[in-house]
């Protein structure tokens, strides 16, 4: 048997999704912005699924603009409200927690002479609104703090921030790439002006994914071109994987609650047997979590040979953007989670497509590692 519980990383595409994009690849080729016939088509599938991601999280059509992912939109909310402000003295706040897509993007604003501030988190990996407020000046232009984290599937308390913001006139962002299908994403409760989503995390295809852009907001365009996507990204449309995109946010939208209360269901029954048979340490919140998610810490155990050994099982270290470089996990030492066991740290993460028999197999096979070590 194979196993896949890596789902924070990547889904597999839902079948109706697939359906939704094949006309796109084999029969409506055009070029959305072309007059005729077949870009028509390409057109209308494109504004389909713009009132589909709109209506997942409770936007308006015009204000969500199609990306390649999670961290071209990420980089868009950043890189885009900075330079549309001019001032040289422009301030963003953003915590020790993030992706690297919104890392990275504020270490190349540093270079530009920007300054940034990183807000630290709490044993559960979740910010503090009021570490957020004192850190506000009157250069602060843009706050940006991730929904749920990637690697321990912490909820962030985003309203409570988003409306710190609001009251002070400052542009607030928030990564949903890992909470946008997931969980319940309103933009209207959530007070944010900036939001991104990535197709993937929720059995869309890999190579697209939204940003929200709250009416008013000045953005400057991240690809500069001709007038695609409300003059604010250039380059034709991936209408194929943008109709994909609309398909799993429809299916989000009417399913949900159905999946999560299943996918909640399995991962507690994951946690239970696990405690059953090793010593391990929850990382992140108990329960403001994502409901697929599970970090644990395997005292005395190197995850990365444990990862190593189960080749039929697909789970992480951490995120799979760094998978490959063995040191404590970023995240898990801005939570203070000593180096022993941030060493012996793995991400489960499951989907829709996951079962209890898949959940067993997974706890036979850990157990039949443990026992193996400890003879060693």
């Amino acid at each position: 048997m194979k196993v896949y519980f890596d789902n924070n990383a990547s889904t597999p595409i839902d079948p109706e999704v697939i359906a939704e994009m094949t006309p796109f690849i084999k029969q409506y080729y055009g070029n959305p912005s072309s007059g005729h016939w077949l870009g028509k088509k390409g057109k209308e599938a494109i504004e389909v699924s713009r009132k589909r991601v709109a209506g997942l999280i409770g936007a308006k059509p015009h204000e969500i603009i199609f990306t390649s992912g999670g961290s071209e939109s990420n980089n868009h909310a950043l890189k885009g409200v900075v330079f549309a402000h001019k001032e040289k003295s422009a301030h963003i706040i953003t915590s020790t927690i993030e992706h690297p897509a919104i890392i990275n993007p504020c270490r190349y604003l540093e270079t530009k002479r920007f300054r940034v501030t990183y807000v630290g988190a709490d044993e559960y990996g979740m910010s503090s609104p009021r570490d957020i407020e004192d850190a506000i000046t009157d250069e602060t232009i843009i706050v940006s703090i991730m929904h749920a984290n990637n690697e321990t599937g912490t909820i962030q308390p985003i309203a409570e921030i988003g409306k710190i913001c609001r009251d002070r006139g400052i542009s607030f962002h928030t990564d949903a790439a890992q909470s946008v299908g997931k969980i319940p994403v309103d933009v209207n409760k959530l007070n944010v002006d900036l939001l991104s989503i990535a197709g993937h995390k929720f059995h869309a295809s890999k190579g697209v994914g939204a940003l929200y852009v709250r009416e008013g907001i000045n953005l400057e365009p991240l690809i500069h071109g001709a007038s695609h996507e409300i003059n604010r990204r250039a380059g034709t449309e991936n209408v194929a994987g943008i109709a994909g995109l609309g398909k799993a946010c429809q299916i989000a939208y009417e399913r949900m609650n159905e999946y999560n209360k299943r996918i909640t269901g399995l991962r507690d029954l994951l946690y239970a047997k696990l405690q059953e048979i090793a010593d391990v340490k929850l990382n992140g919140h108990p329960s403001q979590r994502l409901p697929n998610t599970l970090n644990l810490s395997f005292f005395g155990v190197d995850s990365s040979a444990l990862v190593l050994e189960l080749r039929d099982i697909a789970i992480s270290t951490g995120s799979a953007c760094h998978d490959k470089v063995k040191k404590p996990s970023s995240v898990l030492t801005a939570m203070n989670v000593p180096v022993e066991l941030a060493l012996g740290a793995v991400r489960f993460s499951l989907g829709r497509f996951n079962s209890e028999e898949e959940v067993n197999y997974v706890v036979e096979r850990i157990r039949e590692y443990l026992e193996k070590e400890v003879k060693r």
